[in-house]
């Protein structure tokens, strides 16, 4: 059950059949006082918690009147409104997931954004103001820690305060950015006169920085972090407010920054090499990852040994994960790849090229990806596909992002060849990339821009679904909305045979309760192949997510819950204004 915070609801709890979709039906009168206007939930601080902890929680936002409601994915997070306006005390279970759980603010008149939430395992401290000075940082004594931090005011620096031995490596990593923080972070580790000793602005896949130092001299070192605005205005100064919300890590333990392979396979054990900081000895670390309970939907998996401070984010695949063999610059050196399978490898020097070997038949479809910049390397790529005389036959270097990525089909059977190389002629050990191949399979993807919808009385609404048939889906699909509340008919609507726009229609009868509540849109077929939601991507840049560059990269980048107000009915005119 979701867990609501505020006035409480004066009709029972409703359950809907299908999912985990839970469904509040209420009832207004005496609920709220006085002219409300819908929430804007812009954050939590902090904005990560430990099961089995009960804290203090400012949401920061517009909440007019206090209390709202909240709504919480996770049945083991529960708010409980203060007497203090945008504080909450927030009990959260021994049982509680640890992940990121979307929460929204709602009353009668509409819900927030949805935003995050975290729950954590790992050590938690609260950042203790006033540190801006390097000379009084907030004295950290013990690592590894996770500081939850917030720049208050425009030009805001906080300061913590290391004590290292010398030799001793020192990993301090901040999220920001992908918790949604309207922040791009800037972190440096400064000695006690202040003298820079190292600095960081982007860790390599986000706006979110990372800072390794290996101490030369024992001794207290301060760690600082400021940021600038995000997106970026007119001014260059250092921001600050109470939405940019942080999260510091700091250790001197061990650090994952890769695998070899950099992938790994679902259904069965893939044998890595750890690299880092703090592994112990040079090389890589062995470890044997265990894939056989990863599911069909995960593209990515959090991998985090349970020696290691943090996690990092491995790419599944179907097939085996290899590593590259030089020399493979020839087409007689080709290293052969497996079809579906992925090959981990390295453009060493400028001007290397990678080629791989492969069998298809004629008529066949592959996809073809490469993942580099996304993982955080400083590779450009491009991909190609040659024939077996070097004919080139497709090409690409930007996909969806700034890897490449190709949807190929076989001319004929034979013997082709998958080769990688650098836009900007470069090379170097860090330019590591995974080459993947599969063969797609007929699959959907239905969004809509909006997460929430706002019903008046007796009046229908048209939610636009955007979709894109891929590879080939041809059966047969219907949107219907799932978890509508009493009174309020949702029109099944068929989805054409090509890629789209539908309206899915909600009408709200004359008999229709007032309503706040999450409901979802399902796709389905009339067989069973083909059962799935319809989200509002938070990662898209036109979505309306608070930021209106967006973001690209976040702890999660969908949402399936959507959420639907049924606005309470027009008060009833008196006998005057009816003549």
């Amino acid at each position: 059950m979701s867990r609501f915070a505020g006035c409480r609801p004066s009709t029972p709890v409703a359950a809907s059949a299908r999912g985990r979709v839970w469904i509040f039906l209420l009832g207004w009168g005496g609920g709220f006082c006085g002219d409300a206007a819908a929430p804007v939930l812009d954050h939590f601080f902090p904005v990560a918690l430990k099961p089995g902890t009960t804290n203090t929680v400012v949401a920061v936002g517009k909440f007019e009147p206090w209390p709202p409601k909240i709504w919480s994915e996770s049945p083991a997070i529960r708010f409980e409104a203060t007497t203090n306006s945008g504080t909450f005390t927030v009990v959260t279970a021994t049982n509680a997931p640890v992940g990121a759980h979307f929460v929204r603010a709602f009353n009668e008149e509409g819900a927030s954004s949805p935003r995050f939430l975290l729950v954590t395992r790992q050590p938690q401290l609260a950042e203790v103001e006033p540190n801006d000075d390097f000379t009084a940082p907030m004295a950290v004594d013990l690592l590894p820690v996770t500081l939850n931090g917030r720049l208050e005011k425009p030009g805001d620096v906080d300061s913590f305060g290391v004590t290292l031995v010398a030799g001793q490596t020192l990993v301090a990593s901040v999220d920001a950015y992908t918790l949604m923080s309207p922040l791009d972070t800037v972190l440096r580790v400064v000695d006690s006169r202040g003298v820079v000793l190292a600095l960081n602005h982007d860790d390599g896949r986000t706006l979110d920085s990372r800072v390794t130092w290996t101490a030369k001299t024992a001794g207290r070192h301060i760690v600082q972090l400021f940021g600038f605005a995000y997106p970026a205005g007119s001014e260059i100064r250092f921001t600050g407010n109470g939405r940019c919300v942080y999260r510091l890590h700091l250790t001197t333990g061990p650090v994952i920054r890769y695998t070899l392979p950099l992938g790994v396979r679902r259904g069965g054990n893939t044998a890595l090499e750890l690299f880092g900081w703090n592994l112990g000895a040079p090389g890589g670390r062995p470890f044997d990852f265990d894939g056989s309970g990863l599911g069909a939907d995960v593209a990515l998996v959090p991998f985090q040994p349970p020696e290691f401070a943090l996690p990092i984010e491995l790419p599944v695949g179907e097939g085996p994960e290899i590593r590259e063999h030089e020399p493979n610059q020839t087409l007689a050196e080709a290293n052969p790849v497996s079809v579906p399978g992925a090959v981990t490898g390295c453009l060493a020097v400028a001007g290397d090229e990678d080629r791989y070997a492969f069998e298809a038949k004629k008529g066949q479809l592959l996809q073809w990806e490469v993942q580099s910049a996304v993982l955080g390397f400083p590779l450009d790529a491009w991909l190609r596909v040659d024939d077996a005389t070097g004919k080139e036959l497709a090409r690409n270097d930007d996909g969806l992002g700034p890897d490449p990525r190709l949807e190929w089909t076989a001319p004929e059977d034979g013997t082709y060849y998958a080769v990688v190389g650098s836009l900007l002629h470069r090379g170097a050990a860090e330019y590591l990339y995974r080459l993947a191949v599969t063969r797609p399979v007929p699959s959907l993807k239905a969004t809509v821009v909006e997460s929430a919808f706002a019903l008046e009385f007796g009046k229908t609404n048209e939610i636009k679904v955007t979709y894109t048939r891929r590879f080939g889906l041809a059966t047969q699909l219907t949107i219907t909305a799932n978890g509508l509340p009493e009174g309020v008919l949702g029109v099944p609507v068929e989805v054409p045979e090509k890629s789209g726009e539908v309206v899915v229609k909600l009408v709200a009868n004359a008999d229709a309760k007032p309503f706040s509540g999450p409901i979802q849109l399902l796709v389905q077929a009339s067989a069973a192949e083909l059962q799935q939601n319809v989200v509002m991507e938070l990662i898209s840049a036109g979505e309306n997510n608070g930021v209106p560059q967006g973001y690209k990269k976040l702890v999660r980048e969908a949402i399936a819950q959507l959420w639907l107000t049924v606005m309470p009915p027009p008060p009833a005119k008196k006998p005057e204004e009816k003549k």
